[in-house]
């Protein structure tokens, strides 16, 4: 396996001669937001923004012509099913499921505007063009595993409402997770809201969501990927990724989980049931654990264990299984979905909504390539290519999906006997997961299905500007725990006379980069005639300016975006600290060339400070650059240490610069945030 990263190959110290290695290409994916509602805070404040700094980042490192940042809304899924069948029924909305999904997905895409986010394409798994190509990518990726010998066809229970006459999807039955361990009054047919996979039959006490019913278990075939057969290359490659610094540990340590043998937990109460039919279970292993209240039996197979879940389930033994991989589902029944290859003459099925969402991004990847009139077959550059990279940007829910059914499927994709990626060969590489812990909403897991109802990314700009809100967002350090969002206008603990943590960040750009920005325009304007003087900038600024662009670096390439804010907001107040000193002296000696020396050294740390911001506030750093009046060559990196002098502005002593009236803001508040 190779990843095409550097891992720990660079040194700690810091200094131009060990930066961190980036692609030559790039493709930037965002979790795909299901059709059925609008985006919440978590959508944005969780995924996106990291996404959009990220592929905005690699745009000014490697060239916006080499990054292609995807995504797009997920169409089809049993969420989106029942909220469809709920909204006709209940609220006698009239339009057909797509109108309803269109609806949706263009509510989603103007947010996302409205936040900044740069996508390529926002595309959309069962809308126009996208979809279109999405279809064919998925028949293509499910024969290919299929002629690789990697899917099977299993018989399996599904559940089955008697009293409506109808096989239930995966969201319209609602159980307790029976995954040890996992607290979720929220498991579906074969998985819980926190994301634990299990086979249908072990949800506990499930329910009928069209009836309140216990459903009926019915034998339904459907294609399965073996993911079980892929335990060994999946822990070498958790082992291969906890080495890596740009991989964070919450993804190994939780693909890991999954990675441990199939046990069942069984409740000390029933120890005495246990020794009366044990010969009676498949072989096994009895762990004892002392001070708990359940012992653990393991088993070498999953099917070993799902036998023994028969016979304890049929005399009455309560038990709990453990995470372990389990045969990945592709296809279903339900008519709302993707086509399905027919592969043996089978019924006519559809591609279950988890699969075909992790290999979407290919879709999509394609598809922009057509619409700007190139060869879909380009895909294969940015995908296979041992100078590119995929990193995509997902919750921890997800992890299993991505870093485990997604890694498995994309090695099988290959070829049957060898399990692994060889971008020498052409194939397809494993992209590097960015997995967020999950942002809390006032201290709490808020979900659109639970009882703490998120609020939604277009309200909040009701109360803070996009550049906030990305700025916050980034600070709050996602990559490394939980943390909560605390918005003071939706706390109502909130105390009046305390500020609001939301806008901390953003006002190191509205107030202290704003008046070093000013200062220097109207100084300029006052002193200078106008113009921006351009010569050469102090070592030590030029030092400062250079340990900045380092540090920020290499935080980026381990995506520690909340370092990336702490070194933002520690160059930016030393730029406003030696203004000030600066300035002071220059206007008490009423000296013109003290003021070009000093504006010469703050110009060049507006240059280096806007650059560094540029992927985070993109409206307010674009403002600066027409104000400079430099060009799009301010941004590329390869001009990222020198003076304005050395490569932009060659052989320029002063620069005109567009003129600033008084009381301009560069990065705004809020209007709410003004005094009436």
């Amino acid at each position: 396996m190779d990843n095409n990263n550097n891992g720990k190959d660079y040194k700690k110290k810091i200094s131009r001669d060990n930066r961190p290695q980036f692609p030559k290409r790039a493709v930037i994916t965002g979790g795909m937001p299901y059709g059925n509602k609008k985006l919440h805070f978590g959508h944005v404040g969780g995924v996106f923004v990291f996404a959009d700094v990220y592929a905005r980042f690699l745009r000014d490192r490697i060239g916006g012509e080499n990054v292609i940042f995807v995504s797009g809304t997920d169409c089809y899924g049993s969420p989106i099913a029942e909220s469809y069948r709920k909204l006709t029924e209940e609220q006698g909305y009239k339009g057909t499921i797509k109108d309803f999904v269109s609806e949706n997905h263009e509510a989603q895409k103007k947010t996302l505007g409205d936040y900044g986010i740069s996508l390529n394409l926002f595309g959309a798994s069962g809308l126009g063009r996208t979809a279109e190509v999405h279809n064919e990518v998925s028949d293509w990726f499910i024969r290919k595993l299929y002629e690789n010998g990697h899917l099977q066809k299993i018989s399996t229970a599904q559940f089955y409402d008697e009293k409506v006459g109808t096989f239930l999807n995966g969201r319209q039955v609602v159980g307790k997770c029976p995954v040890q361990g996992c607290q979720s009054e929220k498991g579906y047919a074969d998985e819980c809201d926190l994301g634990h996979q299990y086979m249908p039959q072990d949800l506990i006490d499930p329910k009928s969501t069209l009836t309140g019913e216990k459903p009926v278990m019915k034998n339904v075939d459907n294609w399965y990927f073996k993911l079980t057969d892929h335990y060994d290359i999946l822990r070498e490659y958790a082992a291969e990724i906890r080495q890596q610094e740009n991989v964070r540990a919450v993804v190994h340590k939780t693909i890991s989980e999954f990675l441990e043998p199939p046990v069942i937990y069984i409740m000390n109460d029933f120890r005495e049931k246990y020794e009366e039919i044990k010969s009676r279970l498949e072989a096994h292993e009895l762990v004892e654990e002392p001070k708990k209240t359940s012992f653990t039996i393991v088993f070498k197979t999953l099917e070993q264990r799902e036998r023994s879940c028969e016979v304890l389930s049929a005399e009455g033994v309560r038990f709990r299984t453990g995470k372990t991989l389990v045969p990945f589902r592709l296809t279903g029944n339900i008519e709302w979905g993707v086509p399905a290859p027919v592969l043996e003459g089978e019924d006519p099925l559809t591609v279950w909504v988890w699969p075909e969402s992790l290999w979407a991004p290919i879709s999509f990847t394609q598809a922009y390539l057509e619409s700007i009139g190139h060869d879909r077959d380009e895909w294969k550059d940015y995908w296979c290519s041992k100078d590119a990279q995929v990193y995509q940007f997902i919750g921890q829910d997800n992890i299993y999906f991505y870093g485990v059914a997604e890694m498995a499927m994309f090695m099988a994709l290959q070829n049957k006997d060898n399990l692994s990626c060889n971008p020498d060969d052409g194939e397809l590489q494993l992209p590097i997961l960015v997995a967020n812990h999950h942002i809390l909403f006032l201290d709490k897991k808020a979900s659109s299905s639970g009882n703490i109802k998120p609020p939604m990314a277009a309200d909040l700009l009701d109360y803070y500007t996009a550049e906030q809100l990305r700025m916050h967002f980034l600070s709050l350090g996602l990559g490394m725990r939980s943390v909560s969002f605390q918005p003071k206008p939706l706390n109502p603990m909130a105390k009046q006379d305390e500020g609001d943590p939301v806008t901390k960040e953003g006002f190191l750009l509205s107030n202290v980069f704003n008046r070093i920005i000013r200062t220097c325009f109207y100084d300029a304007q006052k002193y200078l005639d106008g113009k921006m003087p351009v010569g050469e900038v102090d070592a030590d600024i030029l030092a400062e300016s250079e340990k900045a662009v380092l540090e920020y670096e290499r935080f980026m390439y381990k995506f520690e975006f909340h370092q990336v804010t702490y070194v933002l907001d520690s160059y930016i107040r030393k730029a406003s600290k030696y203004m000030a000193k600066a300035k002071a002296e220059a206007d008490k000696a009423d000296d013109n060339a003290l003021r070009r020396k000093w504006m010469t050294n703050v110009f060049h740390m507006i240059k280096t400070a806007a650059v560094l911001l540029h992927p985070i506030a993109p409206e307010g750093t674009e403002m600066v650059r027409e104000y400079m009046k430099l060009d799009d060559s301010m941004w590329n990196w390869d001009n990222i240490f020198e003076p304005l002098s050395e490569n932009i502005l060659k052989g320029e002593t002063d620069h005109e610069i567009k003129f600033l009236e008084p009381r301009v803001d560069f990065f705004k508040r809020h209007e709410s945030q003004f005094e009436k």
